[in-house]
């Protein structure tokens, strides 16, 4: 059976560093336990190759696949793209079933089902598993509904069939990296660069995320076995860099410890960077000379805000001293602290908004960035942000870094200014730009010198966008009128909720 693993070229700005894309995990991962059992797959990324719809359907057509497999980290801002491939799939490959997967249709598979006739099955959660056990149904020609994680229809109507099983071991399904050739999938300024989980899941509670409903619980990957892995692509395949896409990799001080002896017993030259949180910086203070000898070079570190009340509100579980604090320790230990900030708060004003700017100038972090709160409705900030008003529809622009809702007290277009000024004032700083351009430590030279290269693209490019697309006022739609009304339950494979749409 051909299997074609399709990755659709994303719009997202956030997305598009020209030049520069790293491998898509999701399909890897879903790819490697598909050819261990038997289906003959083939990878498809429009969005390394940068095609458009129709070279998209003509790349898959080329494979004559028997099912296509649609999927994208970018989830809920790739779906219209999906939905749009997915009507000319069915029109140039009618034979071919489509099967679609990642974090927007395991929450909104019913919706999904019902819009788009092209797709025919959802793997909800976790994929590993449950791909294999869907291609084996639909090659030995038994009814896939009722198979743990897949949606799909019956008698026309949508039905889910029970929750998927959570993947307890995740170094038992082997990442497929002989779909891709690593040498083409370059980041940090042309690095050889691959994306990796050490862990799934997020142990805390912040109300805008949902990394902890998606993954059900915090897993890691066997320390040892990680850093081998990673060795191994650093010797064989030529690898520089590796980007951890967990939301807490170093949740567990014991693991996160054993992971990083193991990558200095490896021995390979290799730079680490990914997320984490303040806290856990922290509480590794004495940790982090291990940090860098193990290649770590940079922590995002998601502060949210910094306001106090704003981040009790949000569950965020931090503090503005520990955020500072470890800012501070990153750079002592030679190493870049990223910190993001988040704006779009119902609450906001044009004080609270020159307060962020003193506090992040009083934080000193080596780089910035932005984000804007987005009202997923499988996360419990939608219930509190679902009647406002909405002043960007376009859900491909739902990507953290487009205003998405109103500010009440705050037009869209004095926002936009606002978060434009924080971000130049911090990088412009003449401190900023002696560790941009003078900095002794060669790699972290490069480092910076990156992002200023590629913050100067973001940046002029959103003031393009903002020229046309910004609106003076706030919508007319509410969120919940564009998104849907109802909160979808925060477990994507709530028991609950399947059971009583599998009994309706």
């Amino acid at each position: 059976m051909r299997v074609v693993l399709l990755n659709p070229r994303h719009t997202a700005i956030g997305s598009r560093v020209p030049g520069e894309l790293l491998p898509p995990l999701g399909l890897l991962a879903v790819g490697g336990p598909l050819i261990d059992a038997g289906f003959d797959c083939r990878l498809v990324n429009a969005d390394l190759d940068d095609l458009c719809p129709d070279a998209t359907v003509a790349a898959v057509a080329a494979h004559a696949p028997d099912a296509v497999l649609m999927g994208h980290s970018g989830s809920s801002t790739a779906h219209p793209t999906v939905a749009d491939l997915s009507r000319r799939l069915r029109a140039a490959l009618p034979g071919a079933v489509q099967v679609y997967g990642g974090v927007h249709p395991s929450y909104h598979w019913r919706e999904v089902l019902e819009a788009c006739p092209g797709i025919d099955w959802i793997v909800r959660g976790e994929g590993e598993a449950t791909a294999p056990s869907l291609m084996a149904a639909l090659r030995d020609g038994t009814d896939p509904i009722g198979l743990p994680g897949v949606a799909g229809r019956a008698a026309g109507t949508p039905r889910s069939g029970p929750p998927a099983r959570m993947l307890e071991d995740l170094d038992a399904a082997r990442i497929g990296w002989e779909l891709i050739d690593v040498a083409r999938h370059t980041y940090w300024g042309g690095l050889r660069s691959v994306i990796l989980q050490f862990s799934r899941g997020c142990p805390h509670l912040c109300t805008y995320c949902g990394q902890r409903g998606f993954w059900t619980r915090w897993r890691h990957r066997d320390p040892v076995r990680f850093a081998a892995e990673i060795a191994r692509l650093v010797r064989e395949d030529g690898v520089e860099l590796v980007n951890l896409a967990d939301e807490n990799p170093t949740s567990s001080r014991r693991a996160w410890k054993a992971f990083l002896e193991a990558m200095v017993a490896e021995g390979v030259d290799v730079q680490i960077v990914g997320s984490t949180r303040a806290d856990d910086i922290v509480r590794d203070s004495d940790l982090l000379p291990l940090y860098r000898r193990a290649g770590v070079t940079r922590f995002l570190l998601g502060l949210e805000g910094t306001d106090e009340t704003t981040l009790t509100a949000l569950r965020k579980g931090g503090t503005r001293s520990k955020d500072r604090e470890a800012i501070r320790l990153l750079r002592a230990h030679g190493m870049i602290g990223l910190a993001t900030f988040a704006v779009g708060f119902e609450e906001e004003t044009d004080a609270d908004y020159w307060r962020l700017l003193r506090t992040l100038l009083a934080y000193d972090p080596d780089q910035v960035m932005s984000v804007h709160a987005t009202p997923h409705r499988w996360t419990p900030f939608f219930a509190e942000a679902k009647r406002r008003r909405v002043v960007q529809p376009d859900l491909r622009r739902w990507d953290y870094k487009h205003q998405v809702m109103d500010v009440p007290a705050v037009p869209p277009w004095r926002v936009f200014l606002w978060v434009k000024l924080i971000e130049a004032a911090l990088q412009l700083r003449p401190r900023s730009l002696w560790r941009t351009y003078l900095q002794p430590d060669r790699r972290l030279r490069h480092a910076m010198r990156w992002y200023a290269r590629m913050g100067r693209r973001v940046w002029l490019s959103e003031f393009a966008d903002a020229l046309w697309r910004v609106p003076a006022r706030r919508g007319a739609a509410t969120v919940a009128e564009v998104a849907g009304a109802d909160p979808l339950p925060e477990q994507a494979m709530d028991p609950v909720r399947v059971r009583h749409v599998a009994a309706e």
